[in-house]
């Protein structure tokens, strides 16, 4: 073992050598023998390896136990990057630059910062994964108050994006789950209201929840609470159709009896409110307590009323429903007996062989049926009207054609002028009108195997008369317009002696013929509106009563609406080439 004399800067002024020295001087004092003094050293340098050799041991131990902490270290680091999912964080140290306590104290900063954000990430994980749990309970209807495991090996950003997005699409369900919760609700509350329930009894029977105190987000959103509240919808609109068609029901019997037993204005006001929605359909009626059960019942008690006046009135509504199917006859020109059928109601209602209910019920199946016959003959009629209507143009303007002032400048002779014009065209639709009537009538009669009768006369039979009637006019007028020919003649001839053209103020052709009327009753032999041929009452087919119908079908003399026009009114010059313009009165 070498001595040295370098003193230790801190024993200060003890050192190996001086020891040395001094021991040298006791042994010599002492007198040690050189073996002696040699085993001594010997013995002081083994002790001095063996604590060199533990120190060692120590330095071992000790850069072992830091390199298994820089090992330690590096896993940590790299198991946080990895469950970070960060793979390029700043701040991370070179693993193989510096000695082993400069790495341990570059990597701690780092360790450092990745457990913060470990602990961050954690409690957003666990706060994202409550809420999906919670909206999860909610929808499923049942809360769970365990607190959700987050799984520490994988917090990386992407997965924390997936949880949100989850989150997202379960908040946005909710949302939506809401505000379906609320339209029914809603729904529930209107439908309620319009049919006098509780709402609240009801509302809650489905959820507790739902009541109007329960905050909105507090509110059950679970698919048992969606089903129960659609059956519930279901249920209450099922509820107010029924209730509305009952009502109706009701009105309509009021409105009924109302009209039979001509109610006073003011005791149908007290049910303004039944029948007020005679006519609305189910999503129209939205008053509050439109359709409740007392109102409901009031409508019925009434009607029972009603029922019992009815039959004390019976008589009365009877003639009453006798009148309506007289009227109805009567439009659609149907002959029929009044007298025979009031006494027959008469000794009904007297005979009591019968209940009111049935008589009422046979009077309005024969005022069906009436409607029917009416309906099914409203098109023949309709025409039968414009014939007549034509025919009524056709006598005025035979009766316009015969005015000699009629195109004089006077008051009223622009309108005359303008209603000939359409009286021409008019006119001139008359033969098809009678041919379209007449195949109408041949085709209802084949259908119904029945005469059509015109106010008992058979039309057909009319029309053939005025077809008849129309021609031997037709005929009579050729004769005139041929007889003024030949009696115009004379006058021609000398007429020529004197001019070699005729003069233009007075035309040749302003003659008018004489026209039937004084001999037939009518320029036309148009019809009446009645078309009425009897001439007697036991409806005989005579000579006579041929000749009863041909006088029944003339028109009066005087046209309707024919502006009367003075000699005095009349201008001094007629309008140029109008006068000598000879119009026939029918094609």
């Amino acid at each position: 073992m070498a001595i040295t004399d370098t003193e230790s800067p801190l024993l200060g002024e003890i050192s190996c050598g001086t020891l040395l020295q001094k021991l040298q001087e006791i042994w010599d004092e002492v007198g040690e023998s050189d073996e002696e003094r040699d085993k001594l050293l010997l013995q002081i340098e083994q002790e001095c390896l063996d604590v060199y050799k533990r120190k060692v041991e120590q330095a071992a131990k000790s850069r072992a136990e830091l390199l298994q902490t820089l090992s330690d270290a590096n896993a940590e680091l790299s198991s946080l990057t990895a469950s970070l999912g960060d793979k390029n964080l700043v701040g991370i140290p070179d693993k193989s630059s510096g000695t082993i306590k400069e790495q341990l104290a570059a990597i701690a900063p780092a360790l450092e910062q990745l457990w913060q954000q470990k602990e961050e990430r954690v409690r957003e994980f666990s706060d994202v994964q409550s809420q999906i749990q919670k909206i999860c309970g909610e929808i499923a209807g049942g809360l769970s108050n365990e607190v959700p495991i987050v799984d520490e090996s994988d917090l990386s950003l992407k997965k924390l994006d997936d949880f949100q997005s989850q989150l997202q699409e379960l908040q946005k369900e909710k949302s939506d789950r809401l505000h379906k919760v609320l339209e029914f609700v809603s729904t529930v509350h209107d439908l309620c209201a319009v049919l006098g329930l509780d709402f609240l009894s009801t509302v809650t029977e489905v959820h507790p929840s739902l009541d109007e105190e329960t905050g909105v987000q507090s509110k059950s959103i679970s698919n048992d609470t969606l089903s129960r509240l659609a059956k519930t919808v279901l249920t209450l609109k099922d509820d107010k159709k029924q209730r509305l068609q009952k009502l109706q029901e009701l009105a309509t019997q009021l409105i009924d009896l109302w009209n039979l037993m001509d109610t006073l204005d003011e005791e149908r006001e007290l049910f303004d409110h039944v029948t007020c929605n005679i006519s609305a359909s189910v999503d129209e009626v939205t008053l509050p307590g439109a359709l409740a059960r007392d109102l409901i019942e009031q409508a019925v008690v009434e009607v029972d009323r009603l029922d019992q006046l009815k039959a004390s009135r019976m008589k009365e509504i009877a003639f009453k429903k006798q009148s309506e199917l007289e009227e109805i006859y009567a439009r659609a020109h149907v002959e029929i007996n009044p007298e025979s059928a009031r006494e027959r109601i008469m000794s009904l209602i007297d005979s009591g062989n019968v209940e009111p209910t049935e008589l009422l019920a046979d009077m309005d199946s024969q005022i069906a049926k009436a409607k029917e016959e009416a309906f099914s003959r409203k098109d023949i009629l309709d025409r039968v009207e414009k014939w007549m209507s034509a025919c009524e143009e056709e006598s005025w303007l035979e009766d316009y054609n015969r005015d000699q002032n009629r195109y004089s400048a006077s008051r009223g002779a622009h309108l005359n002028l303008k209603r000939a014009e359409k009286a021409r065209i008019l006119v001139s639709k008359i033969p098809f009108m009678v041919d379209t009537l007449v195949a109408k009538t041949r085709a209802w009669e084949e259908e119904h195997s029945m005469s059509f009768a015109y106010d008992g006369v058979p039309l057909l039979a009319m029309l053939d008369e005025y077809g008849m009637l129309r021609q031997e006019r037709e005929e009579e007028k050729r004769r005139l317009r041929e007889q003024k020919k030949v009696q115009e003649q004379p006058h021609v001839e000398q007429d020529s002696a004197f001019s070699t053209r005729p003069s233009p103020a007075r035309p040749v052709s302003a003659k008018k013929p004489v026209g039937l009327r004084a001999n037939n009753g009518g320029a036309n032999g148009a019809p009446n509106r009645r078309l009425s041929l009897n001439a007697n009452q036991n409806g005989s087919r005579s000579t006579a009563k041929e000749g009863g119908r041909r006088e029944s079908l003339n028109r009066p003399a005087a046209p309707t609406n024919y502006v009367a026009i003075s000699k005095e009114e009349a201008a001094s010059s007629p309008v140029s080439g109008a006068a000598d313009h000879q119009v026939p009165a029918s094609p």
